[in-house]
């Protein structure tokens, strides 16, 4: 009924004048928004009730849209067949920044209907699923870095993405002088976000000259990681507009810092309303079991934390990126930081980078969690002091390290599926093939001459 009265109530903005375009949108696999704009008139009359059609090859392809042979899904000998893209009405929006026009999300499902197992959406729904039937719920926000920059993409890709001239000249963190350079294009993403729908709690300068950070307020999974792409999505739009551009690389320049996609996580009961993870004032047992869970999968979950050969470079000591798997209060030197009290008892996992699917993290994050309550894993004992220098399990050093341990997982294998766990690995053992065979800028540098 709630699905039947959000496309009502889209049908009547269309019908008002108030949207002319529905941009009709799903997550891939590298959490990028992929879909068709329609004539409100045509959407109206003929998606609303039935969907639209899309290749299948959309959940087989690389960062450059190349089709990777290979997948159970689709490829050449199935003819790259079509599935549905089906709008969930409850994500529709207005996006201010693009006038007259609407977003809605879609889930696809093949020509019997069935939801496409590997695409990020139901990943994340299976995980929530698995939750509930036991009796839970979660609550989970995203913090969001990038660097805001003066070039525009196409300028940027001229120069070969080197050279190019930040808004800020030296480290902003907390900085509000340097904030207000960045405010006329950051202060637009944030108000414009909220106009859309998308609960913005702040905006932040972060360590590096025009990095900033944008807060959004905490959600269940499935909204949460829909927001967060909103968000993502938008401000490069938002960027483009102003005549600039932002990157949400892991690790933009090898001498700056990285940025992040911190994802906070708490547990609740079914309805949401008790948190299970404080009792009286104190931690449960569950909390400490799901972040036993956590910290015990994050070296072999690692590959939806960290998805590309840029993600790893962003792990470097004293930086504000973890290189450990350890957990302290409120330490930044640890992979995961517990803060807050109470109801806001929550566990920040420090691990994944900016290029995260939030799908996929949030996903992970779930999976091990209730791995960690079904198995009643203890955590380590709580890091004092600097967590770059502990004795501790590193976080994977390159995405070939983080294949071979997502690959051995039996327990990676078991949460998601034999299908999902399959098409994953296999699209990042492309990734790597694809890195190992690239003659970069670097080896130029240092061999054209002087081997």
């Amino acid at each position: 009924m709630s699905d039947l009265k959000n496309a009502a109530s889209l049908l009547a903005a269309i019908k008002k004048g108030r949207v002319q375009t529905v941009i009709l949108a799903m997550p891939d696999m590298q959490g990028r928004w992929i879909g068709k704009r329609f004539t409100a008139r045509h959407f109206a009359k003929a998606v609303t009730g039935h969907g639209t059609h899309a290749c299948a090859y959309l959940l087989t392809v690389d960062m450059e849209m190349e089709p990777i042979p290979g997948f159970a899904l689709t490829s050449w000998d199935k003819g790259y067949q079509d599935f549905t893209l089906k709008p969930d009405f409850s994500t529709w929006r207005a996006l201010p920044w693009l006038p007259g026009t609407a977003l809605v999300v879609a889930d696809t499902t093949d020509q019997q209907h069935r939801p496409t197992a590997v695409a990020p959406r139901q990943i994340l729904r299976e995980q929530i699923a698995r939750a509930a039937a036991k009796g839970w719920s979660l609550k989970m926000a995203s913090e969001l870095e990038f660097y805001l920059l003066h070039d525009t993409y196409e300028s940027a890709q001229k120069k070969n993405w080197t050279g190019l001239e930040h808004y800020g000249t030296y480290i902003e963190d907390y900085h509000i002088l340097q904030g207000t350079r960045e405010e006329g294009v950051v202060g637009e993403i944030r108000n414009l976000m909220e106009a859309a729908g998308v609960p913005v709690e702040c905006s932040k300068g972060e360590w590096g000259p025009g990095q900033h950070e944008i807060n959004l307020e905490y959600s269940d999974p499935l909204q949460m990681a829909d927001l967060h792409t909103v968000y993502k999505h938008g401000a490069k739009e938002i960027a483009m507009q102003k005549g600039c551009s932002l990157t949400f690389m892991a690790k933009y320049s090898d001498k700056l810092a990285g940025s992040s996609c911190h994802i906070h996580a708490s547990l609740w009961d079914k309805a949401g309303r008790r948190s299970a993870f404080s009792a009286g004032g104190k931690p449960t047992k569950e909390f400490r079991w799901f972040l036993g869970g956590t910290m015990a999968l994050a070296r072999e979950m690692s590959l939806f934390f960290a998805p590309t050969i840029n993600s790893y470079k962003r792990y470097q000591a004293a930086t504000f990126a973890p290189t450990r798997i350890a957990w302290a209060r409120d330490n930044r030197t640890c992979g995961f930081r517990v803060v807050g009290e109470g109801d806001s008892l929550r566990i920040e996992n420090r691990i994944p980078g900016a290029d995260a699917n939030p799908y996929l993290a949030f996903a992970a994050t779930i999976a091990a969690g209730l791995h960690g309550i079904e198995k009643k894993i203890e955590p380590p004992a709580e890091l004092a002091g600097n967590a770059y220098k502990a004795k501790v399990s590193p976080v994977p050093k390159t995405l070939h390290e983080a294949i071979w341990l997502f690959e051995k997982s039996s327990v990676v294998r078991h949460a998601f599926g034999e299908e999902v766990f399959a098409h994953y690995l296999h699209a990042a053992k492309a990734e790597q093939a694809a890195s190992d065979r690239a003659v970069t800028d670097w080896e130029r540098g240092r061999y054209f001459e002087r081997i």
